[in-house]
């Protein structure tokens, strides 16, 4: 069921500490922690501890927890000291989802390209 934890999921794992992230920010709400395989000096994913599959599912469903990742992401660029970072949720395999429970990565420290990918 959509917000409850899945035995299944890693970053439901990581929330509940039973597999080990660098975690850089935890709130009530969510959780930051730096990735695993960076594609910037700095590379952090801002997760909600509850689970929903992605950025649209945790749009409709609860605007409020939406609201709490974004404010996060910019508490981690900030405490990075990044002048300027990119946010990204990757929705759908096509677009390079990997792990099914919604996160942002910040991504900054150094130039980023556009078009991404």
């Amino acid at each position: 069921m959509a917000g409850e934890p899945q035995d299944d999921c890693l970053f439901c794992k990581i929330v509940a500490g039973t597999i080990p992230a660098t975690i850089v920010r935890q709130t009530e709400t969510t959780v930051a922690f730096r990735d695993i395989n960076p594609q910037a000096p700095t590379h952090v994913l801002v997760i909600p501890k509850a689970h929903y599959e992605n950025a649209a599912a945790l749009a409709a469903a609860d605007p409020a927890l939406t609201a709490d990742v974004l404010r996060e992401a910019q508490a981690v660029a900030d405490e990075e000291k990044l002048d300027s970072y990119r946010l990204v949720f990757n929705t759908g395999s096509g677009a390079g989802q990997t792990v099914w429970h919604v996160h942002g990565h910040v991504l900054g420290g150094r130039g980023l390209e556009w078009p991404p990918g």
